[in-house]
């Protein structure tokens, strides 16, 4: 047995490492925190968001829908800092008491809804457009299913494999080839589905797409956790083909950078409330 071998207590009590880079947010305890109103846009929609791969699926389901020529899809985009734990304020929390991103307002009928969980995003508003989700039959259940995998899955990927890899304050052996492993199965899972469907769900681009690729997508572009060697990321093809296909995309290039306040200049739209605050800054792209 190992010196620094771990004896969980009897009562698990918040020890928190005070120097991890996210020791100031988590905390066992739900709820707000300090008390700040939402800012509210001119638009019949309000997101609340932050340009991380969840956020990212939302973002692109709106950009996508415009490219559509659908007008009524306008959108406001505001900036959620969750380091700066603006997840936390009441106004947040009063729409998803979950605190978590991204999180939308629906104003655009008699009352307004609040819509969390970015799978939910995605469905309410593919189902208030008709567009992205067959509206039955066997292909509304594969995209169902592809959506929810993504759900169940990414996790895995990134509070786990992303987690452990990239942003623990040690590393350690054991959970960093555990969740190596379940990325890598998870890779191998979508690149046999894709080896035979254009797209993940089968011929059509729908919401599963738009769920999957913020996150596995940009694995295999190597834009995440800077492990696509560790991962041999190449070595998914099918997934590689289809991650350039949809990066290509006129709303995935404009929805991805939506609420991103990290990288470069020209991937960075803190807010957004018309095409021209992307617009602006597409402009700087090398």
């Amino acid at each position: 047995m190992s010196d620094n071998q771990y004896t969980p207590p009897k009562v698990w009590a918040n020890e928190a490492s005070s120097g991890n880079k996210f020791a100031n947010i988590n905390s066992p305890v739900s709820g707000a925190r300090f008390e700040r109103d939402l800012p509210v846009g001119e638009h019949g929609f309000q997101l609340y968001s932050l340009g991380t791969p969840n956020g990212q699926k939302v973002t692109i389901m709106f950009e996508e829908l415009l490219a559509l020529g659908i007008t009524e899809a306008e959108y406001d985009a505001f900036l959620i800092n969750i380091g700066d734990s603006d997840q936390f304020s009441s106004g947040f929390v009063s729409v998803n008491p979950n605190s978590k991103i991204p999180a939308l307002v629906d104003k655009t009928g008699t009352d307004p809804v609040n819509v969390f969980e970015s799978a939910s995003i995605l469905m309410h508003l593919a189902e208030k457009f008709g567009q992205f989700l067959p509206a039955s039959g066997p292909a509304r259940t594969q995209t169902l299913n592809w959506l929810f995998w993504a759900q169940g899955s990414a996790p895995f990927l990134g509070g786990g494999f992303g987690h452990f890899y990239a942003y623990a304050d040690v590393k350690q052996e054991y959970p960093i080839n555990r969740f190596a492993m379940e990325a890598k199965r998870q890779l191998d899972v979508l690149d046999k589905q894709l080896a035979n469907n254009t797209y993940v769900a089968g011929e059509e681009y729908t919401i599963a797409d738009m769920a999957i690729w913020p996150w596995y997508g940009a694995m295999v572009l190597g834009r995440m956790y800077d492990a696509a060697e560790f991962l041999e990321v190449s070595s998914y093809t099918h997934v590689v083909r289809w991650a350039k296909q949809l990066d290509a995309r006129e709303g995935v290039q404009r929805g991805r950078i939506v609420n991103r306040s990290f990288g470069e200049e020209w991937e960075k739209v803190l807010e957004r409330h018309s095409a021209e605050d992307i617009d602006k800054v597409l402009k700087l792209r090398p």
